[in-house]
């Protein structure tokens, strides 16, 4: 059983936006160019941006996140050695900026703990971090590893790569949908209620949109989970006959990239429970299946083991 009031799952947190955003991501950075990656290799991020300066960045460029607080001796100890030691990687990854007391919710999706914390984000999700001061050597290391990580990546998914500059680009796609453009939007400056609408037209227009399908879904988890306790959705866990409880534990593992971990606790609920239990639960299961893409290879076994825990 996971217990959701500590950070096992905090290198995860963003897994979900991850498989959610690709393809608008994807989209956004190679209309870009290579000047996206080089822009800038230190930006100070808020609620507001932090799609698309750290999850949307991340698709080219590895982004070291560092959460500070001004009340931490360690944060001024420990933000000026990666803003050196970052910006003397002339571009090939970014420092982005987030002082937790002024952006609380992205401290509490991240599950962190204590500042300073340093994660690395690459490819949407957070692949590594530490939480103490290191001196200036051991966080070059830490960097070194980190990008030699990347460029294996990179050789094993050449396609992934952003092209170099003077690279010839690919001609531009068709218009963006006005809907999608107006969700996106809405999620960057996290409005989403505007949002869940833009998808929602999207959809009455188009119903087989995957991409509108994902957003929507997102969205909804989002919105289910904010303000949400996760030491207390852990303690109502102890109850069994606590359905949303296990429904909104279900959320959380969704949302920190315990992807597998969801499915199957909400298909053991619907193992468990019959009638109006059992329709709730395997209802909110096919809402979390949206949120995926169709080929996803968690969705074909949780498909199946549905399929056997109904019949």
């Amino acid at each position: 059983m996971a217990d959701f009031s500590k950070p096992g799952s905090l290198y995860g947190a963003i897994d979900l936006g991850a498989r959610k955003q690709a393809l608008e991501a994807q989209t956004r950075r190679e209309a870009a160019g290579p000047q996206a990656a080089a822009s800038a290799s230190v930006v100070d991020v808020t609620e507001e941006t932090f799609t698309t300066d750290v999850v949307d960045r991340s698709m080219g460029v590895p982004v070291v996140l560092d959460l500070w607080s001004p009340r931490a001796p360690g944060s001024a100890q420990l933000s000026p050695v990666l803003e050196k030691v970052v910006g003397d990687m002339g571009g090939r990854a970014v420092l982005a900026r987030v002082n937790v007391d002024a952006s609380p919710q992205i401290a509490q999706a991240l599950r962190v703990q204590a500042v300073p914390t340093v994660l690395a984000i690459f490819q949407g999700q957070a692949v590594t971090g530490f939480q103490q001061v290191l001196p200036e050597q051991e966080v070059r290391r830490w960097l070194d590893e980190l990008m030699a990580a990347v460029e294996q990546f990179y050789q094993a998914n050449p396609d992934a790569r952003p092209p170099a500059d003077g690279d010839e680009q690919e001609p531009a796609g068709p218009p963006a949908d006005p809907d999608m453009a107006a969700a996106e939007q809405a999620v960057e400056r996290g409005d989403l209620d505007a949002a869940a609408e833009a998808y929602q037209r999207l959809l009455a227009r188009v119903p087989g949109n995957e991409d509108a399908k994902m957003g929507l879904a997102g969205v909804q988890l989002i919105k289910r989970t904010e303000g949400t306790d996760p030491a207390d959705i852990q303690r109502r866990l102890q109850d069994p006959a606590d359905i949303d409880a296990q429904l909104l534990a279900a959320d959380l593992e969704m949302l920190s990239g315990a992807i597998d971990e969801a499915f199957d606790r909400i298909i053991a609920v619907v193992k468990r429970t019959s009638g109006d239990e059992r329709d709730k639960a395997r209802r909110h299961l096919l809402g979390l299946f949206d949120a995926l893409p169709a080929d996803d290879p968690s969705l074909a076994k949780a498909r199946r083991a549905l399929a056997s825990a109904l019949f």
